[in-house]
C-alpha cells in the first residue's frame, strides 16, 4: 500500500522535473459559478488547518502557495467576483 510519505516523495519528483517552472499561458474560459468553486477549493486546499492539505503541501515552497493564492485572486477579479466572494467567506465563516 502507497504511504503519504511516498506520495509526497512522487510529487516532490514531479515538482522536480526539467520545465516544470517555466510559464505557460492558458486560454481558459470557464463560468463564474466554477470561478467561485475553483478559488474556494484553492484556498480550502492551502488551509494550514486543513489536515488533508499538510502532506503534499509540505512540498510546496511559500512561493507556490503564493502563485496559487494569485491565481485564485487573479481568476475572482478577471471575473467581477472579489467581493461576492468575500462576502461568501464571512458568511461561511459565520457558520462554523
Amino acid at each position: 500500500m502507497i504511504t503519504t510519505n511516498d506520495v509526497a516523495k512522487v510529487f516532490d519528483t514531479v515538482l522536480s522535473i526539467p520545465g516544470m517552472s517555466e510559464l505557460v499561458k492558458i486560454d481558459l474560459k470557464i463560468s463564474r459559478k466554477n470561478v467561485l468553486l475553483l478559488s474556494h477549493v484553492i484556498n480550502k486546499g492551502l488551509d494550514k488547518d486543513n489536515d488533508n492539505s499538510k502532506d503534499l503541501l509540505l512540498q510546496l515552497s511559500q512561493e507556490g502557495i503564493d502563485d496559487l493564492k494569485t491565481i485564485s485572486a487573479d481568476c475572482l477579479h478577471k471575473a467581477g467576483l472579489i467581493e461576492l466572494n468575500e462576502k461568501l467567506s464571512v458568511l461561511s465563516a459565520s457558520c462554523k
